[in-house]
């Protein structure tokens, strides 16, 4: 018997409605040859400044999936079976064709998720597959992407190329070295490949692992850090040196969005303190530590409106939902769970001390969607400062960005918000998540111009605007930044929200 096919309609994720799928249709081809602008993702910068052949199929697609392989352990399968090492030395399956053909097996459990809509995208367009994976299907499948990772054409850099990726922002520790973004500048990458900061190890005073972070946060800055006015001039170095390799971001990803600030003493009180436990001292209380985390945020924005890096906030997450999976496989395993988060009261005290600074910018996020509307919406569409993130993480989906859209442009209207990011570690899966979201939008405006609320030529430039000006604007320097009175967003030219 002849396997099933797997091929892309041009039509998929548009509106079911023949009417508004023709207009969507037009709507979606004024952007789907676009440049990619992917400012928030967790791919490894390593990958790219190696450019060496992916190992394989099971490598590249399923073990590092936290997406795909959470599904399959929600149905029993084991994390061995699926290649995924344990810390604890523990036997793991490291055949990658035993990995594939337990993957190919079960796709029938993707049916209706959007890892089932990523990864068609990646098996036809990226790897020219063409029947669908099954346990029938699952060596040929393999062996027709082996065939092409063995190819100079489908190493890191060439589908870098190949997928018109304008600029990717990679997601670094607050001390990575910057090494591979130096190396990757040299190569003409400069600008096009961008660390972001992510200080939250840091900020965590009461985390396992706090002192050695210090540690090499002072021999990375250069600055002695015995003291919280060391500590806070060991992050803004650190900040300056990302700046230095093209920086145009920082990332908190906190369990909350409290902003609270304290005076200069109380915070000089916790840094002792925390120096102190390391060195064998008592441990600083948690209410204490979360208080400092809040703290260390409003310094973050305070950092933010001087350098001119955008501040992302990404709370609401209870990581490592399973300690003892934590303990024995690591994170990033899909025990990430959301949990809601408040942010009208968390983010006032940034926002009444920086919401009309020029030189200014948050970008919020959310995994509750109950916030949109009551919260995130109406302050950013108040605040100059402050815009509304993409969805995010469980929410990137196909009904899930539609459900944004919804939400947030009453109040909020398109300018306020961002455009997309996709917020992954799957390289080959950058271009399907930035087609989805073009697909909605043209789908959501389709529906504008049908109902007599919007004209056509409004809705194609605003889908231009979504997928490409918003996010390019939204992550440029800010206007009276420390990057100079003369500073301004690149091309196309910010659409007025400095003017308050």
């Amino acid at each position: 018997m002849t396997p099933p096919a797997l091929t892309l309609h041009p039509d998929r994720a548009l509106p079911a409605d023949p009417g508004t799928r023709a207009v969507a249709r037009e709507i979606l081809a004024a952007t789907l040859d676009l440049p990619i602008v992917s400012m928030h993702g967790h791919v490894d910068v390593d990958v790219l400044e190696r450019d060496e052949p992916f190992s394989d199929p099971a490598r590249l697609l399923v073990v590092p999936d936290h997406y795909l392989v959470r599904m399959l352990v929600s149905q029993g399968v084991p994390h061995a079976a699926l290649g995924v090492p344990r810390l604890d030395g523990g036997p793991v399956e490291t055949d990658p064709r035993a990995v594939w053909r337990t993957f190919a097996s079960h796709w029938h459990l993707f049916r209706g998720t959007p890892t089932r809509y990523w990864l068609e995208h990646v098996l036809v367009e990226v790897f020219g597959v063409d029947v669908r994976p099954s346990a029938e299907t699952a060596d040929a499948v393999y062996d027709r992407i082996a065939e092409a990772l063995d190819r100079p054409d489908h190493r890191p850099l060439a589908l870098f190329d190949r997928f018109g990726i304008e600029i990717l922002a990679t997601t670094d520790h607050a001390t990575a070295t910057l090494d591979d973004h130096a190396a990757l500048a040299a190569r003409g990458y400069r600008d096009r490949i961008v660390p972001t900061f992510r200080p939250d190890a840091l900020l965590r005073i009461d985390r396992p692992g706090w002192s050695g972070d210090v540690a090499l946060l002072e021999e990375r800055s250069g600055v002695p850090v015995t003291s919280y006015r060391g500590f806070v001039a060991a992050l803004e170095q650190r900040r300056a040196a990302f700046l230095e390799r093209g920086a145009r971001a920082t990332d908190h990803g906190h369990l909350g969005a409290d902003t609270t600030p304290m005076d200069d003493a109380s915070a000089e009180r916790l840094v002792t303190s925390a120096l102190r436990a390391a060195a064998g001292g008592p441990p600083v209380d948690a209410a204490d530590a979360r208080a400092f985390e809040a703290h260390m945020l409003f310094q973050m924005a305070r950092m933010s409106s001087e350098d001119g890096l955008v501040m992302q906030l990404h709370p609401g997450v209870l990581r490592d939902h399973d300690r003892t999976a934590a303990a024995v496989l690591g994170p990033d395993l899909g025990y990430d769970i959301p949990v809601a988060a408040e942010f009208t009261r968390a983010l006032r005290p940034v926002l009444e001390a920086f919401g009309h600074h020029p030189g200014f910018r948050m970008v919020a996020f959310t995994v509750d969607e109950d916030t949109y509307s009551r919260e995130l919406a109406p302050l950013a569409g108040v605040y100059p400062a402050l815009r509304l993130g993409a969805p995010w993480w469980f929410l990137d989906t196909p009904d899930g960005l539609r459900r944004y859209r919804e939400a947030v442009t009453d109040t909020a209207g398109f300018a306020n918000t961002t455009g997309f990011v996709d917020d992954t570690r799957a390289f080959c899966s950058i271009p399907a998540r930035h087609d989805l979201a073009r697909r909605v939008d043209a789908g959501y405006l389709a529906r504008l111009v049908v109902e007599h609320r919007l004209d056509l030529d409004e809705a194609l430039d605003t889908a231009v605007d979504l997928a490409y000006r918003f996010p390019r604007e939204a992550y440029a320097r800010r206007a009276g930044s420390a990057t100079g009175p003369g500073a301004t967003v690149p091309e196309p030219v910010s659409r007025g929200r400095e003017h308050a």
